[in-house]
């Protein structure tokens, strides 16, 4: 071998080892803190496994089996599917609709990126507890005002029609701030040129957004409804907070019903197998979208 060959041969496995050097404590993390506690669930979803037990008992498919067949399982699952349905795409339409509010120009623009985004910034704990005191029981600012309207207070909490939507307006009212950066960032990337040729060509209002602006943000569609679609399945604060599952579980969602099963009840391999349901819920509702989706996308 040539010494111009040892050289080249050298300095790529030197540049391999830097690479793999800079990139373990990332890899260490990830490998600690998320790989291997997948492999740990999918292992404890498939044993006996409470607390005061010296080991877990490999019991199979039991978990999953014992899970079907209770209908507190299936009235969680109704109820995590139909808050999806209530935060995700609102939150996605009204973080569109501020974006395009403020992708402007205003003097009071400064005043309204920040009024629209300072609910994002505050604890999930926080914003709970705030709107608790709104949605109180006749005391509540939702109740008196409808009381001094001479109406029936709504007792949203209380009520197992009501309580699903009120958990949603709170959530949506935190969570559209956020979609919204990404919508302005999207709509600031359209090309200034496009939009003008479009106008030229006599395309305004609906029409404008409609066939011009909604394709050009395909990309910030695809990421957004994947976050989103994603995170509201991972909160459990807002009805630790608020709610607690009640009335009568009918606001208990998927995550909190998790949290019950491990460090309420102690039943560590049927909260397992309640994660790996949720793991691949997200999977089956994400990828497929995604790959559909990534298709009929236009880049820039």
């Amino acid at each position: 071998m040539s010494n111009r060959k040892k050289s080249s041969l050298g300095r790529s496995i030197k540049n391999n080892i830097k690479a793999w050097a800079l990139l373990a404590p990332s890899l260490i993390f990830m490998l600690g803190f998320t790989v291997y506690p997948i492999f740990k669930t999918f292992y404890l979803s498939l044993t006996k496994y409470k607390m005061g037990m010296k080991a877990p008992e490999f019991t199979g498919f039991d978990n999953f089996i014992k899970l079907a067949q209770t209908p507190l399982f299936w009235k969680v699952i109704g109820n995590t599917a139909f808050w999806a349905l209530l935060t995700a795409i609102p939150s996605m339409i009204v973080g569109l609709g501020l974006a395009i509010l403020i992708n402007r120009k205003t003097k009071l623009l400064s005043f309204l990126r920040v009024s629209y985004f300072y609910p994002v910034v505050l604890p999930m704990i926080a914003v709970a507890s705030i709107w608790s005191f709104i949605y109180m029981a006749n005391n509540g600012l939702v109740d008196q005002t409808l009381i001094k309207l001479g109406l029936e207070p709504l007792l949203a909490l209380s009520k197992k029609d009501t309580v699903l939507p009120a958990l949603a307006g709170m959530y949506v009212w935190k969570e559209a701030g956020y979609l919204m950066v990404f919508f302005l960032s999207g709509l600031q990337a359209i090309s200034p040129e496009v939009m003008e040729a479009a106008k030229i060509d006599g395309s305004r209002g609906l029409h404008l957004f409609r066939h011009i602006t909604f394709p050009l943000l395909g990309p910030t569609f695809l990421f957004v409804s994947s976050v989103e679609f994603t995170n509201c399945f991972k909160l459990v604060d807002h009805v630790m907070i608020m709610t607690e599952g009640a009335p009568n579980n009918a606001s208990t969602l998927l995550l909190y019903y998790i949290y019950q099963q491990g460090f309420t009840n102690f039943n560590y391999g049927t909260s397992s197998a309640l994660s790996v349901i949720m793991l691949v819920t997200l999977l089956i509702v994400s990828i497929p979208r995604f790959f559909r989706q990534d298709k009929k996308v236009h880049y820039n």
